[in-house]
């Protein structure tokens, strides 16, 4: 497959500029040769100044008045309305850091601009006045620098001039040879979609403080720091170090006052970098991990990315495109989630706004975990770690506030959260319930957990970090259940994520008794707490508790025309095209709908997912999803034809996702974890290999992509017809594996790979 993307022209926006990162430090590369820039953004740096306090008052006697108006009233657009009482303040916004400007002399000529995927190096190739220059640019994680090169093949030809610059008020601090800026985030700001006349707040000595080092290396000429920047004259070639730190010290606490701290600390980490291992290293690492799964689709393209995004649009099938997708989406998720960094965030790591689109903040009713997709799959588990960081983070936010909103024990968390580990329904009483009031986005998150463990086998992390945190969010959901007339357990207030219903009235109402979606996600819960206890040896009274409650849930439900319900009354839907698909959560990610075990479940999901997608048009983390849907109900065309949309309008000319001027992570994240489920499916006890193999798709393989159970993979196929089959098991057991034509039950062993099939 191709493992690069390459352009013949600069980025001509911030959206085009390709991505670089380590988790911690993200780039975003423009290749301009003339005044290159280089934006850049580190994953701590918010605005905020510290935790806020939820100063709900009355939490437990609006809940009283939610479930009164509910059971006894039936009045769903007044209790709509009454849960913004609940909601406690709006949560901050991801900070850009600042830019690394470099300026050079010279129109280019013979421009190439690339990024291997394999490395994570940007490259710039070029020639000014006969003199071939090449500029690469990398983020190491195992040196935590952003690295600039410049060679030439005529000695002497390298002069530039660097600065930095930030949106945010910054002063120079130059000593011994290192250029640096230090600042402040904003204190305090107003999200993007509220008015406010003075929406971006600074306040001196409040906010996360940055500093930012640069040091440069040069062969030959001449190197003059001064509070200007960094002037190089007559080189070789030239190596520049950048390294950046915040004074953010935890989400439970305020930040540090002094930047200069943060600068010291910055310039510590360029102190300790060895030049000669520095490209080595990183690629040693980075090759390390993105080489453990590959997919390859058809033959590679020759043109450059941009060209082939465009003709795809005209009507091409370019198989081997979806494949750099599929390989990009991975390079991502390296880039922007390691152990030890914050968690990727809707934008992932790179973000150039101070008002970005929804915070650029954590949205837990799918898209965050949306992002995590892929991790496991597609043998990145390491990049799950901050996941669990954030998990572990939002648990004990999430018990004050459970405590605070409802008098419950446990843990909640609800549609979003930020650095600091906000919680509580956002808005302060002027967000639409709609959104804000889903009170089971922690639930959905601790799924995850388990996933996690399925896929990696790893009893340690189940014990100490996943069964903590799924027992306690089955804590929660069982006290908020309550019995209604018929003696079924509700959970109350329940949504269907960013979907209102119409009322007879014709007023759109969102909060109603327990969601379809909400019954997936419940039911999902407690046999994982069952699952999680039967693997660790435990028998607590919760399980106990909660296996009771699963079988007063209520029913998922069929309506007379065969779809399923969304609420618990078939209300008309206010967008029968809705991008959220929450009611068929039971067929992906969950694991209740199948065609083969639940095929009465499995045509009411599919009538559902018909009529949503009837005349709709996709977003880019909707088609994400429609393609898993329709993978699981074995239908490979219609994923086939969401794939060909997407790649059509939803991408820039670097395949990040793109929607007009709305960048959102999720969808290249989507996209990589659902392409899979075309190829590989292991959430029965039958791992089904080519479960819907697209006709666009004859020819091609995949290396490494793993199976619950913890089994890796390798598949080849010709003519749509399975060639090979090697797998991996990370223990001994027994595994039922099947393909279009053909099954085996196998014992395998541990550690030792095993060709299942193996044609001549």
């Amino acid at each position: 497959m191709s493992h690069e993307l390459w352009f013949r022209t600069p980025a001509p926006d911030w959206f085009e500029a390709l991505p670089l990162g380590n988790g911690h430090l993200g780039a975003k590369v423009f290749g301009r040769v003339g005044v290159e820039r280089i934006a850049l953004n580190l994953d701590d740096v918010w605005s905020g100044d510290g935790p806020r306090e939820l100063t709900v008052a009355d939490g437990p006697e609006v809940l009283a008045d939610v479930r009164r108006l509910l059971l006894e009233d039936g009045d769903r657009l007044a209790a709509t309305e009454r849960t913004r009482a609940l909601q406690g303040p709006l949560v901050e916004s991801y900070q850009p850091l600042a830019d690394l400007l470099i300026e050079a002399p010279g129109e280019p000529q013979d421009y190439r601009r690339s990024l291997d995927l394999r490395t994570g190096i940007a490259a710039v190739d070029y020639m000014v006045d006969g003199v071939r220059f090449r500029r690469e640019t990398y983020v190491s994680t195992p040196d935590q620098v952003m690295v600039w090169t410049i060679t030439a093949d005529r000695p002497g030809a390298i002069d530039l001039d660097l600065s930095l610059e930030s949106e945010h008020p910054v002063r120079v601090e130059v000593a011994d040879g290192t250029y640096g800026v230090v600042g402040h985030a904003p204190s305090d700001l107003t999200i993007e979609y509220r008015q406010s006349p003075d929406p971006i707040r600074y306040r001196d000595g409040h906010g996360v403080g940055f500093g930012v080092a640069l040091r440069v290396d040069s062969l030959g000429g001449a190197v003059d720091v001064t509070d200007a920047g960094v002037a190089v004259r007559g080189a070789d070639s030239v190596t520049v170090l950048l390294s950046a730190a915040s004074t953010f010290a935890g989400w439970s606490v305020p930040p540090g006052r002094d930047p200069l701290v943060a600068l010291r600390e910055a310039i510590g980490v360029l102190d300790a970098v060895a030049l000669d291992k520095l490209r080595g290293r990183h690629v040693e690492d980075h090759v390390a991990l993105y080489d453990r799964a590959e997919l390859v689709l058809g033959e590679p393209g020759e043109l450059p990315t941009d060209e082939r995004i465009k003709a795809v649009a005209a009507g091409g099938n370019d198989p081997d495109l979806v494949a750099l997708m599929f390989g990009f989406g991975r390079y991502l998720l390296m880039a922007s989630s390691r152990p030890g960094t914050q968690a990727a965030n809707l934008q992932g790591i790179w973000n150039t706004d101070r008002r970005p689109m929804w915070a650029s903040d954590w949205t837990n009713n799918i898209n965050t975990q949306m992002n995590y997709w892929p991790a496991d799959l597609t043998g990145l588990g390491e990049c799950f770690d901050p996941l669990t960081d954030l998990l572990e983070g939002l648990a004990t936010s999430g018990a004050q506030t459970a405590r605070i909103l409802y008098d419950a024990p446990g843990w909640v968390s609800h549609h979003n959260a930020d650095i600091w580990r906000a919680t509580w329904p956002v808005g302060e009483g002027g967000d639409d319930p709609v959104w804000s009031m889903c009170a089971t986005c922690g639930v959905w998150l601790t799924a995850h957990l388990m996933e996690h463990y399925r896929f990696q086998q790893d009893l340690g992390f189940l014990r100490d970090r996943a069964y903590p945190l799924i027992a306690g969010a089955a804590e929660f959901v069982l006290s908020m259940l309550v019995e209604d007339g018929d003696g079924r357990l509700q959970f109350i207030p329940s949504t269907a994520p960013e979907h209102h219903f119409v009322l007879p009235s014709g007023e759109n109402a969102s909060v109603d008794l327990t969601s379809t979606y909400d019954i997936w996600l419940i039911r999902e819960l407690f046999a994982n707490l069952h699952e999680a206890e039967g693997v660790l040896g435990l028998s607590s009274e919760l399980a106990v508790r909660a296996a009771a409650a699963r079988d007063r849930l209520p029913a998922v439900r069929i309506t007379p025309d065969g779809r399923l319900f969304e609420w618990p009354t078939d209300w008309p839907p206010s967008e029968p095209d809705h991008r959220h698909q929450s009611h068929l959560y039971g067929l992906y990610p969950g694991a209740e709908i199948d065609p083969t075990r639940t095929p009465e479940l499995a045509a009411a999901a599919r009538a559902s997912l018909e009529l949503r997608t009837a005349g709709a048009t996709n977003g880019g983390w909707t088609a994400a999803w429609l393609v898993a849907l329709w993978a699981r109900l074995f239908d490979p065309e219609k994923a086939a034809e969401v794939i060909r949309d997407y790649l059509s309008r939803l991408v820039s000319d670097n395949l990040l996702h793109r929607d007009g001027d709305i960048f959102q992570i999720d969808a290249n994240f989507g996209m990589t974890g659902c392409i899979p489920e075309l190829l590989i499916q292991s959430h029965t006890d039958t791992i089904r290999l080519l479960p819907a193999l697209p006709a666009d798709w004859p020819d091609g393989s995949f290396r490494g992509l793993r199976a619950r159970g913890g089994l890796s993979f390798d598949v080849s196929w010709s003519g749509g017809r399975l060639t090979a089959v090697s797998v991996l098991a990370a223990q001994r057991g027994t595994y039922r594996i099947a393909w279009p034509d053909g099954e085996v039950t196998v014992e395998l062993p541990a550690a030792q790979q095993m060709d299942l099939v193996r044609t001549a």
